[in-house]
């Protein structure tokens, strides 16, 4: 805490990377919208997975109906946009990282989000434009692939 000067009341500092933190796994990992029990879902291979990301944006779903945007680009490159979501006020809204399928596994790694640590994601097909993913840790989550 530090005091103002002419003021009776300390002012706080409020250090924003663990919200920041929480916040990102919140809207990326743990809280995305599970899928419901009776679509179909098929396990995608690595082929299959490049195929339907590679030059796509895929919208991951949020908890609260929102979608979160990453482009994923045929040179290996992905980046995201989460200022839309409202990840602005409590991180950095934007980074870039790389991707790449190790066996039938998606894998990325941001610069900053996550505190660049690596992540893989096995992949299943369900109706449609729709994807469901399974983090390594076992988060899961929905997406849809867009153009």
């Amino acid at each position: 805490m530090r005091m103002k000067t002419g003021s009776r009341r300390p002012q706080r500092r409020c250090n924003a990377q663990p919200v920041a933190g929480l916040l990102i796994a919140g809207v990326i990992g743990a809280g995305l919208v599970a899928a419901t029990p009776a679509e179909a879902r098929t396990p995608m291979d690595g082929a299959q997975i490049k195929q339907a990301i590679s030059g796509k944006r895929i919208y991951l779903k949020t908890p609260l109906g929102g979608e979160f945007p990453l482009n994923y680009r045929r040179n290996g490159r992905v980046d995201g946009e989460g200022q839309a979501v409202g990840l602005g006020r409590f991180m950095q809204p934007e980074d870039q990282g790389r991707w790449w399928v190790r066996g039938n596994r998606l894998c990325q790694k941001w610069q900053n989000w996550y505190d660049g640590k690596r992540f893989c994601f096995t992949l299943s097909r369900g109706e449609g434009d729709r994807l469901y993913w399974t983090r390594d840790d076992g988060l899961k989550g929905r997406a849809r692939i867009g153009r």
